[in-house]
């Protein structure tokens, strides 16, 4: 699944200039995008405009040739087959792991759900956890749970927004090669935002720099950084 952005510009309500300014480039299948740059940026707003909760003032977004947004077509959040793992990964409390997984899953017999269900745990090494709460793991973990929820529709696209940072510092290498492990395995084109290089070196194979919301640089992270 190839990405194509051209042009995307946006602003919030109230604001005099654009929080996004011109943003293009063009994602191949299977790759792994990291969007860097400092708070305000614009990267977060960046995701959001890309996965339909914010609508940009101009510019498309094409996903395999199919307009998913331009200045005549809007898709749906939930139209869009993305998975989104945000920032405080926005797990439900009340709900067990099998429930949070299972959520978005409306499309599927009760067979399939138990299925990829199971799929999705062995990918991120959580077997055996179905029944417990999220409160009941480490962060680690319950970012895998939130990768594995956010994976289990079988999406086109992965969005992350800042997912190392609610880990403690120790934890974060480890993590982040995780992470990467199961997105490889997974084969799922994906793009995540960070303030932290370390995250983009880790695992973007190209690196976007954004600065007020305009992209100064593109490229692999052992020449950008």
């Amino acid at each position: 699944m190839s990405i194509k952005i051209e042009g995307l510009k946006f602003k919030y309500k109230n604001s005099v200039k654009d929080v996004i300014k011109d943003f293009s480039m063009e994602i191949s299948n299977g790759e792994i995008i990291s969007i860097f740059g400092e708070s305000g940026s614009g990267k977060s707003t960046a995701l959001r405009i890309i996965c339909g909760l914010e609508v940009p003032s101009a510019g498309s977004i094409k996903i395999d040739d199919k307009i998913i947004v331009d200045n005549n077509n809007f898709t749906l959040p939930e139209n869009r087959q993305m998975g989104m793992v945000f920032q405080d990964y926005a797990l439900f409390p009340h709900m067990t792991i099998e429930k949070n997984i299972k959520f978005g899953l409306k499309h599927m017999n009760s067979k399939e759900k138990d299925n990829r269900l199971k799929e999705v745990l062995e990918l991120v090494d959580l077997k055996g956890f179905e029944k417990r709460y999220p409160h009941e793991l480490s962060g680690g973990q319950q970012q895998r749970i939130a990768l594995a929820r956010a994976l289990a529709p079988k999406p086109d696209l992965l969005l992350l927004d800042e997912p190392f940072s609610n880990l403690d510092s120790d934890l974060q290498e480890r993590i982040r090669k995780e992470l990467e492990s199961i997105i490889r395995k997974a084969n799922i084109t994906s793009i995540f935002v960070t303030h932290d290089k370390e995250d983009s070196k880790a695992i973007a194979d190209r690196v976007v720099i954004l600065k007020e919301g305009e992209i100064v640089n593109i490229g692999k992270p052992k020449d950008i950084f």
